[in-house]
């Protein structure tokens, strides 16, 4: 890897007031989660695509659950790892810091993030189906199937599932953080489903440095200032280390 890329990639992060950045799988791979869709994702000859919908848990909610209880049960046993670390370093010395993650697992709230958009949700949280109370649940396994404490409704997991749209206030901060931000750094995702994948586009035509980190040249990579290839956990911070 060209160490001309690094250090530039250090310059503009250490120079810039704002900054943003999406995580994708990628992160927390560097973790041992499995991303659960693709080859890996493979569950009681099921896939991802069929399970994570409206359509199969208004049709079979236990099979959902019971899928929902398995991942649950393989995320817990998994931490942080240095990128999730330095990422949530970085929070507390940028004067205006926002994080974006497709990544369900919470280990950016567990790593310390906190000014940050989980906008396919979190899997350690649970909505009623009957008053759409949102509550935190990190007991492993949930009961089968699982009800509301408060009005004994049935509980879904708290994920955007496909075919469902994203919340409206997290795209509004989203887009927001994606005009402002001096620096986009986009770690660890494929850059093809969307809406996240049109963020690096949306925040460079709005005048931000866009530098990306994956493991694989993206969809994306022709399209931001500069391309890293690597693993998150190495790369990442040793991009973040230049501006302590």
């Amino acid at each position: 890897m060209s160490q001309h890329l690094l250090h530039e990639a250090h310059t503009r992060i250490v120079s810039a007031q704002a900054i943003t950045i999406l995580t994708g799988a990628g992160i927390s791979a560097d973790s041992g989660v499995p991303t659960f869709r693709g080859a890996d994702g493979l569950w009681r000859n099921f896939r991802a695509e069929e399970l994570a919908t409206p359509e199969a848990f208004e049709q079979d909610p236990l099979l959902v659950w019971e899928w929902y209880n398995w991942r649950r049960e393989l995320i817990v046993t998994k931490q942080p790892n240095d990128a999730h670390h330095a990422v949530a370093a970085l929070e507390s010395r940028v004067n205006d810091f926002w994080l974006i993650t497709q990544n369900v697992d919470g280990l950016h709230r567990t790593a310390g993030s906190t000014k940050l958009s989980e906008i396919h949700g979190n899997i350690w949280m649970v909505r009623c189906m009957a008053c759409g109370a949102v509550t935190e649940n990190h007991q492993v396994p949930l009961p089968l199937l699982p009800h509301c404490g408060q009005c004994g409704g049935l509980l879904r997991p708290h994920i955007v599932w496909f075919g469902e749209s994203l919340q409206e206030e997290d795209l509004a901060r989203c887009a927001k953080q994606l005009q402002i931000c001096d620096v986009l750094l986009v770690i660890g995702t494929s850059g093809v489903v969307y809406p996240a994948a049109g963020f690096a586009s949306i925040a460079k035509e709005a005048g931000a440095y866009v530098i990306e980190v994956n493991l694989d040249p993206t969809p994306q990579s022709d399209l931001v200032d500069i391309a890293l290839h690597g693993r998150a956990k190495e790369l990442v911070p040793l991009l973040l280390q230049a501006s302590e």
